[in-house]
């Protein structure tokens, strides 16, 4: 008897070969074939008379082939078959290209139901290559059909065909993973109804009622298993903190910090405080000073006898971490060291044996302190900067290298707070939502091409102030074909170089570089060696550049809004007034109410959540975060009602049985396990 774990190369018509296509879209198992779901669908289900038939559009037309199917050669070795088809009120042309067994199979004097793409004029229609049926078989018209994601050597008709015979071999597997009250409290069908009908649906209404199940069941299942996951940390002591007055430290800082920042240290301190590790994310905007959050809790854990270690994404970073730091607990008395892929080997081993013996407070550095080399003596405390960078698995790996340390994450892509939770699974949450004062606001400008005279000469007159310059453009050159009107960044970086900007000094940076020369390039913009750099994103979480007041960016359609709004944050960080120039020619009446949205405000939440009303949650998603898992059909930028609805509905199961250990809870405590690749012992 099968399960919903087997491999699908032994459910009965898929096979070797047709299962190894299938592995190359993610489907192994029973289990995946049947969440396999459809991007979208087709109605197919009402035939229209061949009058009737709108150019341009996909329709399904009942006639009767008026005349056998003539063959003809073509160039390039390609045949062409033709026939026409007829009803009451007129006449189709059918065209196949390459499809030379048409001429046999089609008989005069039989009907068919043809489905495809009117073309043609209001004369004459035809279809191309339409899709052909027998009156009455309903395989693949006279109903909604699934469109399901391809790949090479998959077509609709093969996935659409396994997903049947998938949905046939587990009629008896499947098990409702919603308990009962829960589902006729929310007024849900049967999973068995549920599959059916949001691969095969009877009907739009069907459709909607499988699809609006699967969703909460996709959404109660994650709500339910972020709650296991927390209450596994409840479980396990932490390093034990006692509070302190933090006075000391707030009097030797030389600014006073925000409310929000204040909220935040709030936050963590009483975490570390509670007897059970921390593990909390402070979210905040680009300059909102979440590094002052972290100092204060490195300093709060050093007055508790504990080490912290900080992890940034690059070489670059950690040394600006050190720079900023190190002077800073200097006063209190703290010892920082730097440690990163290019430390070199004398100075490595003594920063080994001084974090071995306790005599680092904080070790500030980059992947190198994942080395198995690096002991520490008695670590408290890991901060790791720009989470979404590093993943849970080397967040992690950073976390054992003591017992259950408390950990922070620091990350200044500002998501909405029901987002956050998902995408940080098992994180507190604090938001600083406000900027320390002095902070610039960046004046932000949405023009044409038809600005670009004046854009180089506003340029110029920066770097003739002695200010820097960031151009940002969407592709990088080297060989790729790219079309016309994208810049590719090495081309056009040397084209300003020699044609528009040859007394300035223009400098390249894009994602295909080593890591090495990345950190080089940057490192000489950042010390003023070079007046513009041109760049791709990779400059999106990169260094701090003062001097750099100016930000372009080509072709600004191709950008998300929370992406301009990353890259926006890499100017304003000096003193000089600061600019944003977003760069484009779109005529597209939704993108152009975005790109204004940016020259209207600053404020990175509101800008996050436009973003997800506008382009649902894809860019949140992008680096899917290890070991939570991925979201199949919910969509949360319009499934938010039904986000809640589950969530409440988690909560109050919860409530009632917060490990799920009652019987009828068997089965949905088993999914999440499988969900989360967590084992029953992990989710005690």
């Amino acid at each position: 008897m099968a399960d919903l774990k087997t491999d699908i190369r032994y459910i009965k018509g898929i096979g070797e070969q047709r299962a190894k296509s299938l592995n190359k879209l993610g489907i192994a198992t029973l289990r995946d074939l049947i969440s396999y779901y459809p991007r979208g669908y087709e109605d197919r289900t009402l035939t229209r008379p061949i009058r009737d038939l709108i150019l341009g559009e996909n329709a399904c037309v009942r006639a009767m082939v008026a005349a056998d199917p003539t063959a003809h050669r073509i160039s390039g070795g390609r045949t062409l078959v033709k026939c026409r088809a007829v009803d009451e009120g007129g006449s189709l042309d059918l065209v196949f290209f390459n499809q030379e067994y048409r001429k046999n199979s089609l008989h005069k004097g039989e009907t068919y139901i043809f489905y495809g793409k009117v073309e043609g004029n209001l004369l004459r229609r035809q279809m191309i290559n339409p899709l052909i049926e027998k009156e009455g078989q309903q395989q693949i018209t006279g109903r909604i059909m699934p469109l399901y994601p391809l790949t090479a050597g998959v077509s609709q008709l093969i996935l659409s065909r396994a997903v049947r015979q998938g949905l046939d071999a587990c009629r008896e597997l499947l098990e409702d993973v919603l308990p009962d009250e829960v589902r006729r409290r929310h007024n849900l069908c049967y999973v068995g109804y549920a599959y059916e009908n949001i691969h095969f649906p009877v009907s739009p209404e069907a459709l909607e009622i499988a699809r609006r199940r699967m969703v909460f069941e996709e959404l109660f299942l994650l709500t339910c298993g972020l709650h296991l996951l927390r209450s596994r940390r409840q479980d396990v002591a932490g390093p034990a903190c006692r509070a302190v007055d933090m006075t000391p430290f707030y009097e030797k800082l030389p600014f006073t910090l925000t409310g929000a920042q204040q909220r935040a240290i709030g936050d963590a301190i009483s975490d570390m405080c509670a007897q059970r590790p921390m593990n909390r994310l402070c979210q905040g905007d680009v300059g909102s000073g979440k590094t002052m959050v972290a100092a204060a809790c490195v300093w709060f854990a050093a007055q508790n006898g504990w080490q912290s270690a900080l992890m940034a994404p690059t070489e670059i970073l950690a040394r600006q971490h050190y720079e900023g730091l190190a002077p800073l607990f200097a006063r209190f008395g703290l010892r920082c060291a730097l440690l990163t892929g290019s430390t070199r080997a004398k100075e490595r081993r003594e920063i080994l044996a001084d974090l071995q013996s306790g005599e680092i407070d904080l070790c500030i550095g980059t992947h190198a302190l994942l080395t198995e080399d690096v002991q520490y003596a008695k670590l408290g405390l890991v901060i790791t900067d720009e989470q979404h960078r590093f993943g849970v698995n080397q967040r992690a790996a950073l976390g054992q290298k003591a017992e259950h340390p408390h950990m922070l994450v620091l990350s200044a892509t500002p998501i909405p707070r029901t987002l956050a939770l998902i995408i940080y699974g098992d994180l507190d949450v604090s938001i600083i939502n406000e900027l320390p004062p002095g902070r610039q606001k960046v004046d932000t400008f949405a023009v044409g091409e038809d600005y670009r005279q004046r854009i180089n000469a506003f340029i110029r007159k920066q770097v003739a102030e002695g200010h820097q310059v960031f151009i940002v453009c969407p592709l990088v050159g080297d060989g790729e074909e790219i079309p016309d009107e994208r810049k590719a960044v090495t081309a056009y970086a040397q084209e300003l170089q020699q044609k528009v900007f040859p007394d300035l000094r223009v400098s390249v940076l894009h994602g295909k570089m080593k890591p090495k020369e990345k950190e080089t390039v940057m490192a000489a913009f950042a010390a003023g060696e070079s007046d513009i750099l041109v760049s791709t994103t990779v400059i999106e979480v990169g260094v701090d550049v003062p001097n750099a007041n100016t930000m372009v960016v080509e072709n600004a359609e191709r950008f998300g809004l929370s992406q301009l709004h990353q890259l926006r944050g890499r100017v304003g960080r000096g003193s000089a007034k600061s600019y944003c120039i977003l760069l484009s020619d779109t005529q597209n009446e939704e993108t152009r109410q975005r790109l204004k949205i940016m020259t209207q405000t600053n404020d990175g939440f509101k800008i996050s959540e436009e973003d997800l009303r506008l382009r649902g949650p894809g860019d949140f998603f992008g680096q899917r975060q290890h070991g939570l898992p991925a979201m199949k059909i919910a969509d949360l930028s319009c499934d938010m009602r039904l986000l809640d609805e589950a969530q409440t509905a988690a909560k109050a199961l919860l409530a009632d049985d917060g490990t799920l250990e009652k019987t009828e809870h068997r089965a949905l405590r088993q999914r999440i396990g499988e969900l989360f690749e967590l084992n029953a012992e992990a989710l005690n």
